[in-house]
């Protein structure tokens, strides 16, 4: 896809000490609603032509650089927290895609195939009165194997591939997040999840994902959850899951870590707290 198909980008100035900021407005598809796309690239990136870098995509762009635009006016913090992991020696940095959530969220985001899969009936029918429709999370899955990861790759200097290929989100972005990593073992490394909404589901949508994980030998996740709001409701869901990971050879502490935060809230002020607890963990040493 030609960068000149989808307008002009606009940038949120020159790059500076905290990096720069691309928006690549109304991002075309031909499977899910046309969006816009963030793109943050560290310091440095513009001066070295040499500089290769991996790659996380994440869910609900609007969230994660903005404040003015963010739920609650409090933004991710994921571009201060790459920072101070840059500042310690902790990684070289990333690039950080932005992919903006549409008025069918739920629908995208939700995994698809546990919906559809034998037995899980009851949820699905329950899923499509509550949000109005089927669940499209493959067609978004694809949207952003097919269509984004190629277009960032083509116009930024990324290192594409696998181990280098991180997807995180939070919520139902965190739901997202594990989809597309079992969905995609061969283009996701590695998947942050942040409180992850496992009661759009239950029980059923647990097993299902727990059924489904890539190996342990090429892949790593992260999971978290707060105590209060949402994640209030989260954490027998989460030790369900906890078990499932440790079942399919998943090492606690090595290629994957659950964490959980005492009086931490469902919301992105408190993802800012801790992203940077992923961000060190899943991206290559």
């Amino acid at each position: 896809m030609p960068l000149d198909a989808l307008g002009a980008a606009s940038s949120s100035g020159a790059a500076s000490s905290s990096g720069a900021v691309t928006r690549h407005a109304d991002f075309p598809s031909r499977y899910v609603a046309a969006r816009p796309i963030d793109v943050w690239t560290p310091p440095g990136y513009e001066d070295d032509s040499s500089l290769r870098l991996p790659v996380i995509y994440m869910h609900d762009g609007q969230n994660l650089f903005e404040g003015s635009r963010a739920i609650g006016g409090v933004d991710w913090g994921v571009r201060e927290a790459m920072l101070g992991l840059i500042a310690q020696r902790r990684t070289p940095g990333a690039i950080i895609v932005g992919v903006w959530n549409s008025a069918i969220r739920w629908r995208e985001y939700m995994p698809q195939r546990a919906l559809e899969a034998d037995g899980n009936e009851a949820l699905r029918q329950r899923f499509m009165q509550q949000q109005g429709g089927e669940g499209i999370g493959d067609s978004y899955q694809r949207f952003l194997v097919e269509e984004v990861k190629p277009f960032i790759d083509a116009h930024y200097r990324t290192l594409p591939d696998q181990p280098n290929t991180l997807v995180m989100g939070s919520s139902m972005g965190g739901l997202a997040s594990l989809y597309a990593i079992s969905r995609y073992p061969q283009v996701f490394g590695a998947a942050g999840c942040l409180s992850t909404h496992w009661t759009a589901g239950g029980e059923a949508l647990v097993r299902y994902m727990g059924e489904h994980l890539p190996s342990p030998k090429t892949h790593r996740l992260y999971f978290d959850f707060g105590t209060r709001g949402l994640d209030a409701a989260y954490e027998p869901l989460q030790t369900l899951m906890d078990g499932l990971l440790r079942q399919a050879g998943y090492t606690q502490g090595v290629d994957w870590m659950t964490r959980k935060f005492e009086g931490a809230d469902h919301n992105e002020a408190a993802w800012r707290q801790r992203v940077h607890i992923p961000l060190d963990f899943l991206l290559p040493g």
